[in-house]
């Protein structure tokens, strides 16, 4: 039987899907002048999720803090050398690659809403405006690289990811005792 271990907290969870959610939303709606206040309202969650997640980053589970995310140059190499033979790494909470993403996603969702905000503001013209579809259509790619990303390690994995970030557990990387994992979030009430 597998080991597995509750590894993603609720709040990071919920706060997941919520950005996931309301950048979809946000971007669909963004053309249309008829679901502006729509496009408003998911555009107002996503930068509440961004800073959430900036909170729990500093004050959240074990695996939601941002200091899990010390990864050296050397190991993210390791990393991508072990994927491209078709056996990455096991890491219990975020790997290698996260200390990439996880910025990344914040940084540019942050540009989105900053740049979104400007432009309903009527700061800035036209340029500001190309500024926010832009940054959004990073987003985007982003985004889908990520779920390319997620797909194709719970292939190599053998594990499906979606499915941890709705459950929170994830098979326990070989070394790691699951049930200290399973304590620091009873401690922590999630």
């Amino acid at each position: 039987m597998t080991d597995r271990a509750l590894v993603w907290d609720l709040p990071l969870r919920v706060y997941h899907w919520v950005l996931a959610a309301s950048f979809a939303g946000a971007f669909l709606t963004g053309d249309s002048e008829r679901q502006r206040d729509l496009h408003l309202l998911c555009g107002y969650v996503f930068v509440a999720a961004i800073a959430f997640r900036i909170v729990w980053g500093f004050i959240g589970g074990r695996h939601a803090r941002f200091s899990q995310l010390r990864h050296s140059p050397r190991a993210l190499l390791r990393y991508a050398k072990s994927v491209v033979r078709g056996q990455p790494e096991a890491h219990e909470g975020h790997g290698p690659i996260a200390i990439i993403m996880i910025p990344c996603l914040l940084g540019l969702g942050l540009v989105v809403a900053a740049t979104g905000w400007a432009t309903y503001q009527e700061i800035g013209g036209d340029w500001l405006e190309e500024a926010h579809e832009g940054s959004a259509i990073a987003m985007l790619l982003v985004v889908c690289a990520h779920v390319v990303g997620v797909v194709a390690l719970s292939a190599l994995q053998g594990e499906n990811l979606v499915a941890s970030m709705i459950t929170g557990r994830k098979r326990a990387a070989p070394g790691i005792d699951s049930r200290e994992l399973v304590r620091d979030a009873a401690n922590r009430g999630v």
